[in-house]
């Protein structure tokens, strides 16, 4: 008898930071697939706020306890990344219909170039209003962001959360 093979999802983004709207998507993407693939994507083109090292070692240690998630940065295609890790789908969260027109065309081309699936989940309704961008505009000008990342990250210093200006 033929075992099914593992439902491999990759869940790719800069991640900078990685907020409690995506720990919402990786608790529930946990429930649809057998191991999940956190992709910190690298695109020279941006700059982090935090250094790729830094982000890396953030989620391993946030997720160090739950064996099926694995963390690593990459710079290639996300669905080139998603071969080398044997993936059959791409996840993703959406918080808005702009961010969902946008992930249908990614996800249209990922499909074409190499018939990888993307599965959406939308946001939970009281995270819809969280993003990495307003996490940073609020670190700028000196507010706690503690309330707006996983319990157990570490971004920042200890005292403040904040990340660096």
């Amino acid at each position: 008898m033929n075992t099914p093979a593992p439902r491999i999802a990759v869940f790719p983004g800069s991640f900078d930071p990685f907020t409690i709207g995506h720990a919402s998507i990786v608790q529930r993407g946990l429930a649809l697939f057998d191991r999940l693939v956190i992709g910190i994507g690298i695109n020279e083109r941006k700059a982090a706020s935090q250094d790729t090292a830094h982000r890396l070692e953030s989620l391993r240690r946030l997720y160090a306890d739950e064996p099926r998630i694995t963390v690593e940065a990459y710079r290639e295609l996300t669905v080139d990344f998603a071969r080398r890790h044997a993936a059959r789908f791409i996840l993703r969260g959406v918080r808005s219909y702009k961010d969902f027109e946008y992930e249908q065309q990614i996800a249209d081309v990922n499909r074409r170039l190499s018939g990888i699936e993307t599965v959406v989940l939308f946001t939970e309704p009281a995270l819809a209003c969280i993003s990495s961008s307003m996490v940073r505009e609020l670190a700028h000008f000196g507010k706690d962001i503690r309330p707006f990342l996983p319990e157990g990250l570490d971004y920042g210093t200890e005292e403040t959360h904040e990340l660096p200006v």
